[in-house]
């Protein structure tokens, strides 16, 4: 499932860390707002529960995993049953906790800061990207672009693109690979086996 894609692209989620991107708040205005407080958790800990906890209440409240995932499925989407589409939704969920997790630990430098380019919202508009760059001074500069769509009022990421590199579309070539083995029963017991061995390693 191509990890180490995926595991970069998740660890550069902790610059949306209490996203509470709210309808009448420009989003890049709401992103740069935030970045402070991330750099904070991470100089005071990288102790794996604290940085679940920061997960779980600052960042994945404010993405949209039923939308990921339907677009991670793809066409296959059509073809799970309710039962089964909570079951991908909950596992894909917690493969990128656990990635999340694992990488934030591992990668995270309070040195990092990052650049948020003006993003446009014209009245009405349902759909945004907000472009940023991460400095380090220890590595080249990644560009990251947050996909969002007004949901009830705020503004949810339903996608992450590092370097031109989309994680929903990442991760649909691999779900693809594994329904044409084993079927959509298959992937989710893929994925559970996945997430059992990052929260063991």
């Amino acid at each position: 499932m191509h990890m180490r894609f995926a595991a970069r692209t998740v660890g550069c989620l902790l610059w949306l860390a209490s996203f509470g991107v709210q309808a009448q708040t420009a989003p890049d205005v709401l992103v740069k707002a935030t970045v402070n407080e991330v750099l904070g958790v991470i100089q005071q800990s990288r102790d794996k529960n604290t940085l679940h906890k920061l997960a779980e209440q600052k960042v994945l409240p404010h993405f949209d995993f039923v939308a990921m995932t339907r677009l991670a499925l793809g066409a296959h989407w059509r073809d799970a049953s309710e039962p089964q589409r909570r079951a991908l939704e909950n596992a894909f969920r917690g493969l990128l906790v656990s990635t999340y997790i694992t990488a934030l630990s591992q990668t995270a430098n309070p040195n990092q800061t990052v650049e948020v380019r003006a993003t446009q919202v014209k009245p009405g508009q349902d759909d945004a990207t907000v472009r940023t760059v991460v400095q380090d001074p220890s590595r080249p500069p990644i560009s990251i672009d947050y996909r969002m769509a007004l949901r009830g009022g705020s503004w949810k990421v339903y996608d992450v693109v590092v370097e031109n590199l989309s994680l929903v579309t990442n991760y649909r070539g691999s779900f693809a690979s594994e329904i044409a083995r084993s079927g959509i029963d298959g992937l989710i017991k893929t994925i559970e086996s996945k997430n059992r061995r990052i929260a063991e390693g």
